[in-house]
């Protein structure tokens, strides 16, 4: 026993007296802090976090009894997040434009998008459009005819708007999650797949 306590004694002091260029040096990685009363405080970024409240999530009676609803939201809601991202290009591209190229923009737009989705949106039924507009409203801030006024003028807004009621539509309906009880569904639905429940 005393053997083995001489030889560590030892070999702490030989590995005290080395020369400080034969010690390895770690790799050190510099981090944020704030030093407040003398205490340095570790300051890292953290990713943000959406805190959703469980009542917000649907229940399993509800996922059960409303099937059809759930699966047109989720086939509706990708069409409305890329029109709301086309939207905001479009707007992006038009705001300093004169009044005639501004029109001829819209309409490529308009044509592009048609060219793009009509295929795939003319097999959509009637109850799918309508959750489509109230997911579009949900995702810009405006209502359909709104951004058919904004976008191709009053006349051409009453014109859809005409149109959209032989077949139920109401292009002037607003979504209001907080007072309607349809929309809260919608709302319910579209934040349980945004975060893996359905």
């Amino acid at each position: 026993m005393k053997r083995f306590f001489r030889a560590s004694l030892y070999l702490l002091l030989i590995a005290a007296w080395l020369p400080a260029h034969s010690q390895v040096v770690m790799e050190r990685k510099v981090r944020f802090g704030i030093i407040l009363d003398g205490d340095t405080i570790p300051y890292y970024r953290l990713k943000d976090v959406n805190v959703i409240a469980s009542a917000s999530l649907l229940s399993d009676y509800e996922i059960r009894h409303n099937q059809k609803l759930i699966r047109n939201v989720k086939k509706m809601l990708p069409y409305a997040k890329i029109g709301k991202q086309r939207l905001d290009i479009l707007e992006q591209q038009i705001a300093d434009l004169p009044k005639k190229q501004r029109r001829a923009a819209i309409r490529t737009a308009e044509k592009n998008l048609l060219a793009d989705f009509s295929d795939e949106l003319k097999g959509c039924t009637i109850s799918q459009g309508k959750v489509l507009l109230k997911l579009i409203d949900r995702e810009t801030g405006r209502t359909s005819y709104v951004l058919v006024d904004e976008l191709r003028g009053k006349l051409r807004a009453g014109f859809y708007q005409a149109f959209a009621r032989l077949f139920g539509y109401n292009l002037k309906a607003a979504y209001d999650p907080n007072n309607n009880k349809d929309d809260n569904l919608i709302e319910r639905i579209v934040i349980s797949v945004e975060h893996g429940k359905l």
